[in-house]
């Protein structure tokens, strides 16, 4: 796999690298090529709403264009926009008019930038593909599992959103700047006169330019979210709420309510367009997560209960649980401490004690 430190001693393996016209995947390929692989890029073109207007104009593929010119490798723009909008754009939509509150990139990752990814490289006859991911992939030679371990910068770690990742889809990818920080990076770019030294990192969604996922969802899906009811503990009416898409678990501000003291959104019914609300935090605190979906890196299926530190949100701080297999596939995650806004829609990804990302599943409901 990728060494940061010497050449590879092999026949040169070829490599396809994801370019998204950022500085990561720039630096990442000019990493690779050093190392004596065979490198080639290639940038993804990806659906984006025609109803910003010039605000989704983007230079990323012109970007990814130019760096592997400068580099001296081939580019190839694959055209994945169709599956974007299905897969990750209509998916985004649905979970929010069902109360949930999705993670794209998740989706993303998992059927575009290393699904559909891999499956083009291995087309195109590659080795292995790369990408400019803030984390890193190690070979175990005691279990002859391949791990995937949180990147170096804290701040940047991107495992989280990761956790979908296959052995077999491990065992081909590479990231070559999990070990570093974005300044480190920077310097690298700076220093070998590469024109995205210092382009500003993309948003957190790519497909919403302006951040603002409720008007992008009022555009996208062609109306309003209906208003309904706020209903506090005891199931009495306390207010009208504008719409469901407007609010998430845990939400204290923006609420429009005026109750004499803070109230928090403990819970969101689509079905009977409610949103529940408790004057009191410490009820959405819960010791017990559920999840549907889970994906276990290290074997096809999770056999015994397993102690993990436990994430339920990106930006969470991983807390001890344990994580029960269930028979329909799910988990049930009993956490050591009671956890703030447990959130259907978002994943819970496991770590062991040791920075190695487990696995993950999406949450959709919670115990005490």
């Amino acid at each position: 796999m990728f060494n940061p430190t010497g050449k590879v001693k092999t026949l040169k393996k070829k490599v396809l690298i994801g370019m998204s016209g950022g500085v990561d995947s720039s630096v990442a390929a000019l990493l690779l090529k050093k190392q004596g692989y065979d490198v080639a890029g290639v940038t993804f073109k990806l659906w984006k709403p025609d109803f910003y207007g010039e605000k989704c104009k983007s230079t990323d593929i012109d970007d990814a264009k130019f760096v592997c010119e400068k580099l001296g490798i081939e580019h190839y723009v694959v055209d994945y926009s169709e599956m974007f909008k299905r897969e990750v754009v209509d998916y985004f939509a649905r979970e929010y008019q069902n109360g949930r509150t999705p993670n794209p990139c998740i989706a993303c990752n998992k059927t575009i930038k290393f699904g559909a990814f891999w499956e083009k490289a291995k087309e195109m006859g590659y080795d292995y593909i790369a990408t400019g991911h803030y984390s890193k992939v190690v070979y175990d030679e005691n279990t002859g599992k391949y791990l995937l371990k949180k990147g170096k910068s804290q701040k940047k770690d991107q495992s989280y959103v990761l956790y979908m990742l296959t052995q077999e889809q491990l065992s081909h990818i590479i990231m070559p700047i999990g070990d570093m920080s974005k300044e480190e990076v920077r310097k690298i770019a700076e220093k070998n006169n590469l024109i995205v030294a210092s382009k500003p990192d993309s948003q957190d969604i790519c497909f919403i330019p302006d951040s603002n996922h409720l008007n992008f969802l009022e555009k996208y899906i062609g109306k309003k979210p209906a208003t309904g009811d706020f209903i506090d503990e005891n199931g009495k009416v306390i207010g009208k709420h504008s719409g469901i898409w407007k609010y998430t678990v845990g939400q204290r501000k923006g609420l429009g309510l005026s109750v004499g003291k803070p109230v928090f959104v403990s819970g969101i019914d689509a079905k009977n367009n409610t949103v529940s609300i408790s004057y009191d935090e410490k009820n959405i605190f819960h010791r017990t997560v559920l999840a549907e979906g889970l994906n276990w890196m290290m074997s096809d299926k999770l056999t015994e209960p397993q102690k993990v530190l436990a994430k339920i949100r990106y930006a969470h701080k991983a807390a001890p649980a344990t994580v029960y297999a269930l028979e329909n596939g799910g988990v049930k995650v009993v956490f050591d401490e009671p956890q703030r806004a447990v959130t259907n829609g978002q994943a819970v990804v496991f770590y062991d004690f040791d920075d190695t990302l487990l696995g993950g599943a999406i949450i959709n409901g919670h115990g005490e």
